[in-house]
């Protein structure tokens, strides 16, 4: 069965960085786009950075220029490199793919930011 399973999360002070991890399993990995979500306290889930299968990237405008995704075929993982962190970037980070229109999500990782 398909299975993501995200890692990397914690607590970073403001100007640190993480990086998140998501292993995934149970279907073919490089053939697929992958995501990161992710969900404040309160808020709706939001789009953070996805990756096709060229590797094009694409980010939400709150995170250009600070966070990078990538993927590792031969790892079938996907990652997302977070620097220069905020207050704001605090939530539980979400890795995504949709397989022949059906929506797979990771358990979640928590990053906290705080001094």
């Amino acid at each position: 069965q398909v299975q993501l399973v995200e890692s990397g999360g914690g607590l970073v002070q403001p100007g640190g960085s993480l990086r998140l991890s998501c292993a995934a399993s149970g279907f073919a990995f490089s053939r697929y786009a992958m995501s990161w979500y992710r969900q404040a306290p309160g808020k709706k889930r939001e789009l953070v950075a996805a990756v096709t299968t060229g590797d094009n990237t694409n980010y939400a405008d709150f995170v250009k220029g600070r966070f990078t995704i990538s993927r590792d075929n031969a790892k079938n993982t996907v990652y997302l490199q977070m620097n220069s962190l905020k207050p704001e970037d605090e939530a539980v980070y979400y890795c995504y793919t949709n397989l022949f229109t059906r929506s797979y999500w990771g358990q979640g990782t928590q990053v906290t930011v705080s001094s």
